[in-house]
């Protein structure tokens, strides 16, 4: 039996990452490298992309991912993990390195195990 390692999507904002956007893309491979994940693709949305919270739990659901990375919290909505993503797939910074596992409802930085 052959085992997968489990699938990712990076995230980031570009209007939050500005000049370091390649860094941060770099850091998010890094990052899932690391922990063993195969990064899909990094998506990136900017401040006025609409909806983009909804919009990332449908390239989660389609991807059928099992994690988000991000660079860090700045880059989601409210500076917190929002439960429309952690419904569906895990959330992963790696600046703080955190992992917000799946749950039913949004998570802050306090409930980061």
């Amino acid at each position: 039996m052959i085992l997968k390692n489990p699938s990712a999507v990076g995230y980031l904002r570009s209007d939050i990452s500005g000049s370091r956007q390649a860094w941060d893309e770099n850091q998010i491979r890094h990052r899932a490298k690391q922990l063993g994940y195969d990064l899909r693709k990094t998506v990136v949305f900017n401040s006025q992309t609409e909806q983009r919270m909804h919009r990332l739990r449908v390239v989660v659901a389609r991807t059928g991912v099992d994690a988000v990375f991000v660079p860090s919290l700045e880059h989601l909505d409210e500076d917190q993990v929002p439960a429309t993503v952690i419904e569906v797939a895990a959330v992963i910074t790696v600046s703080p390195e955190n992992t917000y596992h799946r749950r039913a409802s949004a998570v802050t930085p306090g409930d980061a195990e």
